[in-house]
């Protein structure tokens, strides 16, 4: 059956578009159109309203107290149905450094239950770790660390059904130019964090085939007049992303802005780095193995350090305009687009297009979600 979508705004892939119709056909989207073309169509009236692609959440850990590392089929699918409320109609669980045991368990139970998940469609798995290093080693348990190992990530992979899409490693560790070949060559997305690597070594990374940088700033030798670091490499290497956290907690507005005026909005993935208290009243939780307090719009450690976030990627766009630091149309680029592009998904998601799955979010004009649509249907309004 065809239905036509009216509202005021249309953020497209080929732009934004004023007032008009778009057309949407058994959950599949249709032309966009300045005129009704069928006067007996079944009209949707988002009259005042804009309409832009869902969100898309590259870096999740869990939400609605749920885990990804709990290894746990139901506790992915309250995440995914949980996730419609915040926005996000596509997402990648995120893993934490674990036992290799673990997180091949971990791997294998996405595999095995990721198409029956009722909201948010997993587009892949996210491995943070365990190729870290302790300098920056955040909520990451050192324990389990260690240089990258293609054997054993392809143990992972196997275990999955083909679904880890990212990987993220610190360039100092050995043997990282040889694994970031061979894993990129088989089209997995490898990212650069929690780490205490040079310019130079993050740039041998990024030549290897590198191409993500983890929640920039955090985890992450700092930027010096004399040794640029991590954030100088993300600050000044071509042709890589960066996922930030604009919470206002992680970031400071005007470090997010120099970021996105120095690697361009299209260069800048919005991730919320969501942690199971995400959705949740303030308390007591775990991330992985360490327990955590959340209060006052953080979660942190024992130690006071922050571990994770509890924000909703609705709520980062709406920070960046709200800071004034991006348009409405890069806010929502950032937070579909360039995620999607950069995790090598966006052959799925992170656009309104003709023939694509009619994943979208109704917004009022202050950024407000409203309503959040999955193939064409509404599962979430405010």
């Amino acid at each position: 059956m065809k239905t036509f979508i009216y509202a005021d705004k249309f953020f497209l892939k080929s732009g934004v578009k004023e007032a008009g119709y778009l057309e949407i056909t058994d959950g599949i989207f249709g032309d966009y159109t300045k005129e009704l073309p069928d006067s007996e169509a079944n009209v949707i009236d988002q009259t005042g309203k804009w309409i832009a692609p869902g969100l898309v959440d590259t870096h999740i850990h869990g939400f609605k107290n749920h885990d990804v590392m709990d290894n746990d089929a139901e506790g992915l699918k309250v995440m995914s149905e949980g996730l419609l409320s915040c926005g996000v109609t596509s997402f990648l669980p995120t893993t934490l450094t674990s036992t290799k045991e673990r997180l091949k368990d971990v791997a294998e139970t996405i595999g095995k239950t990721y198409q029956e998940v009722p909201g948010a469609k997993i587009q892949g798995i996210y491995f943070e770790g365990p190729f870290f290093t302790e300098e920056h080693k955040g909520a990451q348990n050192p324990s389990y660390f260690g240089d990258p190992d293609v054997d054993t990530f392809n143990e992972w992979q196997e275990a999955s059904g083909g679904l880890i899409k990212k990987i993220a490693l610190a360039p100092e560790r050995k043997g990282v130019e040889e694994f970031v070949k061979t894993v990129t060559d088989e089209g997995v997305v490898v990212a650069l964090g929690h780490s205490n690597a040079t310019l130079e070594e993050a740039q041998s990374a990024v030549e290897a085939g590198a191409s993500v940088f983890v929640h920039a700033y955090n985890g992450m030798r700092g930027l010096n007049h004399r040794e640029p670091g991590m954030v100088g490499a993300l600050l000044s290497l071509q042709h890589v992303f960066s996922e930030l956290i604009c919470d206002g907690h992680h970031v400071h507005p005007q470090a997010a802005e120099i970021l996105m005026e120095k690697a361009g909005h299209d260069h800048v993935a919005l991730i919320t780095d969501c942690m199971m208290a995400g959705g949740m009243p303030d308390g007591n939780y775990n991330l992985g193995e360490f327990p955590v307090v959340v209060k006052e719009g953080t979660a942190r450690l024992e130690s006071g350090n922050l571990a994770g976030s509890i924000l909703k990627l609705k709520e980062a766009i709406k920070n960046v305009v709200d800071w004034n630091i991006a348009t409405p149309e890069e806010a929502i680029m950032m937070a579909t687009y360039v995620p999607a592009v950069s995790c090598k998904i966006d052959d799925r998601c992170g656009m309104i297009a003709k023939g694509r799955a009619a994943d979208f979010i109704v917004l009022q004009p202050n950024m407000e979600l409203e309503a959040t649509y999955l193939d064409g249907v509404e599962r979430y309004h405010s």
